[in-house]
């Protein structure tokens, strides 16, 4: 058997394959979620217009400390009636259009408000509580830079800058494929030997949040026909991610038919727990992922390996898998020859992140993580990971 890659150069491999989708342009409430294909750019000045930071009155600085005539008052959305003149003061609310003339905003609760007059018992300091005109932003600047994924903040900057739409990198088609004779859907009967499909729709669910339109592929049997037809279909799509027969025994069928179906294998085995009998490949354009059979495998190899691929398509500046540091909890002895990813639960504490490991870490226990929120990254070798001890780990969305 060949040696088996480390992580580090598994990655290295499946992105160097990865040639980035062509851009589309979507409503900017469609860009949830997408990667930016191009910049950004504010259309107008961030605020558009100098604006009141507070309810108050917008005075000139000079004229503070005094008592000021009360001229207008300015309510949000509407323009300022005139500039104002020496010795005036205007009522504004918070976002209103500072008028021209004004350089502060002294707040209602600093003042003495008699009618049609107001006295300010303190000077102002020019700039006071006024947004200036494109204080956030300026027209023609990057909001969001390309390469970028948008979630609600930066949907709501572009709303503000004045986008009504993005162009982003087209979504990912995968194609999931379960193997095994093994398999039932959930809610049929289970006769002997027989077990629940999960995988399928562990991976779709997990690729969806990667930004992949997935369509999950029903389950097929151990014979080749019908893994031909079912594999054939798949690799129509920009990636196909299958479990199950990648490994060596008699019914692991995938890695030799997709073979014949023109499928380059770039690599099969890395030195990962779980998840070692990992195959990748391509055949022109399209990434082929064979996840071993194990829930939790598959889970793992979904996590660290596609999800990156999956947002490399997508033009991602930083694809991934992108680590936070925690602690652990308790001690973990460390695998001699794999890099191990450990399930486990995250809590907050003085120290930082708290990881907390769960019982059971077979890679066919994927009840036992189903409590599990973080995988924690073992590096390989002797001895054990101290309690406390600083590690790496991937959040479980």
């Amino acid at each position: 058997m060949a040696e088996l890659l480390s992580l580090e150069e598994a990655l290295k491999r499946i992105l160097e394959r990865v040639t980035p989708l062509e851009p589309e342009a979507v409503p900017l409430a469609a860009g949830a979620g997408r990667v930016l294909a191009e910049d950004a750019c504010a259309v107008v000045d961030l605020p558009p217009f100098p604006s009141s930071a507070m309810d108050g009155f917008a005075v000139r600085s000079e004229d503070t400390p005094g008592r000021l005539t009360v001229a207008a008052r300015i309510a949000a959305g509407l323009p300022a009636p005139r500039a104002l003149k020496a010795g005036e003061a205007m009522a504004i609310a918070t976002g209103g259009v500072v008028p021209a003339g004004a350089d502060s905003v002294i707040p209602l609760e600093y003042v003495v408000d008699h009618d049609n007059e107001v006295e300010i018992p303190t000077a102002v300091a020019q700039g006071d509580n006024v947004r200036p005109r494109g204080g956030d932003v300026a027209e023609g600047d990057v909001v969001v830079p390309h390469g970028a994924r948008l979630h609600a903040a930066q949907i709501g900057a572009l709303a503000a800058a004045g986008l009504d739409g993005v162009v982003v990198a087209q979504r990912p088609r995968v194609a999931v494929l379960a193997t095994g004779t093994e398999l039932r859907r959930p809610g049929e009967t289970l006769g002997p030997g027989e077990v629940y499909e999960a995988n399928g729709v562990l991976l779709a669910t997990a690729l969806a949040s990667a930004g992949a339109d997935v369509d999950t592929l029903p389950a097929v049997a151990d014979d080749e026909s019908s893994h031909r037809d079912a594999l054939e279909r798949g690799l129509a799509a920009d990636v196909l991610v299958t479990s199950g027969g990648v490994s060596v025994g008699p019914h692991d069928l995938v890695r030799r038919i997709l073979g014949e179906l023109g499928v380059e294998e770039v690599f099969w085995g890395v030195a990962v727990k779980p998840g070692k009998p990992l195959a990748f490949g391509v055949r022109g354009s399209t990434l082929v992922f064979g996840l071993p059979g194990n829930p939790v495998s598959s889970l793992v190899g979904a996590e660290v390996f596609v999800r990156p691929a999956l947002l490399a398509l997508q033009g991602a500046k930083v694809p991934g898998p992108v680590f936070f540091e925690g602690r652990l909890a308790a001690a973990v002895r460390r695998n001699p020859h794999r890099d191990e990813f450990l399930r486990a639960t995250s809590a907050a504490s003085e120290n930082g992140i708290l990881l907390v490991p769960v019982r059971g870490q077979e890679s066919h226990m994927i009840a036992r993580a189903a409590a599990a929120d973080a995988l924690v990254l073992a590096p390989r070798g002797e001895g054990d990971l101290a309690a406390g001890e600083s590690v790496r780990y991937l959040p479980l969305a």
